[in-house]
């Protein structure tokens, strides 16, 4: 009877939720850290010798590192598109980048298709909390916003950028739209990654009482090039000025994971919290200064460097400390695996991907996938086991074995015919089946695609 009192006396001191803070449900929170154009070869638990980033390689230490984690689509928005919903995109019309409404196309359709349902629909019907802090970019139209897709709280934007440093009003530069947000009147920028990481924290404390997800949507380190001057010092070592605003960028975003982490340690829900890293594609190596070593290729093809991203999941009351998974896995898997965790009934009819909980800790011994394919605009490829094949409209298919070759540096075309063969018949009835595209972005980035099959890219980490 005593402890009852001391027990009920406690919850009319510091509020029943606190008490309850950590035990009130048995499914996970969930959060998701995307950063946007990173380089694969950038942080230090991907090797890299230049830039510094402990918060996320603690991340890595105490998670489990996915060393062949991809993502869905070589630029952002059909990323972010099969990330939310688990499906893939070419496969409810999300084919192209979202730019400028083109001739003969009804802009009503430029966004995630309404019927699509994203993870935070789907958990917000599970009794979670959903907040979105920073890029959208899945639709401009009202009917696309946030908050009308699963998201309780938004602050941030629909484009696909932000100025580091300010906002305007009245600009017809997206890049300087002022901030959205539809539970306070945002301050002005200080520098967004910062502003970012102080949103994702203040969600967290006002959410900690019940299950939640965050969605915490980096545009670091996407262009424009703005780095901190303080940061930009730092890294004064490194020689080319695009590469050391770009290594400055990348700290500050490590700084902000770390931020984000610290706050699910305050406020005491850092052991039952899912918390998932990776990048949007490869880094755009040619236009912000990343590396994407050892892989081939940049944003915006389907080589491994468009795809290929760091991959990492922490979860200390779900997962093993210092795990490394080696198969094929993608960010398709992240909204299937949240669902199930949350109590959800994954199906392949609803997602594309698996719930990856059991390949993690073996109670499934095989792959989670038999082949991943993808497909944009103009290139399609397919991963099969060891062997990948890539086609595009200007020349023969490139056959690559990525357990020899992770570079993609020698075409096993004509040495195994019917290998490509085969996989060709695959991806081909595949594409074939796949709807019409809602929309297209400018004819120009076609061209763009092809002449970025032919450039030489850094394949070995920068001293």
């Amino acid at each position: 009877m005593r402890t009852f009192f001391l027990f009920l006396a406690l919850c009319l001191c510091f509020g029943i939720p606190s008490v309850f803070a950590q035990s009130r449900w048995d499914n996970p929170n969930f959060v998701i850290i995307l950063a946007d154009d990173l380089g694969f070869a950038d942080l230090g638990t991907t090797g890299s010798k230049q830039i510094k980033t402990p918060h996320i390689d603690q991340l890595a230490q105490t998670g489990v590192l996915f060393t062949e984690g991809y993502v869905t689509s070589a630029v952002c928005a059909p990323s972010r598109a099969g990330l939310l919903t688990g499906r893939n995109q070419v496969e409810f019309g999300f084919d192209n980048n979202l730019g400028d409404n083109l001739p003969g196309f009804d802009p009503h359709y430029m966004g995630l298709p309404l019927s699509e349902t994203t993870i935070a629909t789907r958990l917000k019907k599970l009794g979670y909390a959903t907040g979105l802090i920073g890029k959208w970019h899945l639709g401009g139209e009202e009917h696309f916003h946030p908050t009308r897709r699963g998201f309780d709280d938004f602050w941030g934007y629909a484009g696909g950028g932000h100025d580091y440093f300010k906002e305007e009003a009245n600009t017809q530069n997206s890049y300087l739209l002022p901030i959205q947000c539809n539970y306070k009147t945002p301050a002005p920028i200080s520098y967004i990654t910062d502003d970012k990481g102080d949103e994702c924290t203040d969600f967290i404390a006002r959410r900690k009482d019940e299950p939640f997800f965050l969605f915490a949507s980096f545009n670091a380190p996407h262009a424009p090039m703005q780095a901190l001057e303080k940061d930009i010092k730092r890294y004064s070592h490194i020689k080319e000025k695009k590469r050391r605003i770009y290594a400055a960028m990348v700290h500050r975003l490590d700084v902000n994971v770390g931020k984000i982490m610290k706050a699910l340690q305050t406020h005491g829900v850092a052991d039952n919290t899912l918390v998932v890293f990776l990048s949007d594609n490869g880094g755009p190596a040619d236009h912000n200064a990343s590396c994407n070593a050892p892989y081939n290729g940049q944003k915006g093809i389907l080589l491994e460097g468009g795809i290929h991203v760091p991959f990492i999941m922490n979860w200390p009351q779900g997962l093993k400390a210092g795990t490394q998974y080696d198969q094929p896995v993608t960010s398709l898997d992240i909204a299937a695996t949240f669902y199930g965790l949350a109590g959800g009934k994954v199906t392949s009819r609803e997602f594309s991907g698996v719930n990856l909980l059991p390949y993690i800790t073996g109670d499934k011994t095989d792959a989670p996938h038999d082949r991943l394919k993808w497909k944009f605009t103009i290139s399609r490829a397919i991963r099969e086991g060891d062997w990948k094949l890539v086609s595009v409209p200007d020349r023969l298919p490139m056959l690559y074995n990525l357990r020899d070759d992770v570079s993609e540096q020698h075409n096993m075309l004509l040495e195994n015919q019917e290998k490509a063969k085969e996989l060709l018949e695959k991806l081909g009835k595949w594409d074939v089946l796949l709807p019409h595209p809602l929309f297209l972005e400018g004819s120009k980035w076609k061209a763009r695609q092809l002449e970025l099959y032919d450039r030489n890219y850094v394949l070995e980490q920068p001293e």
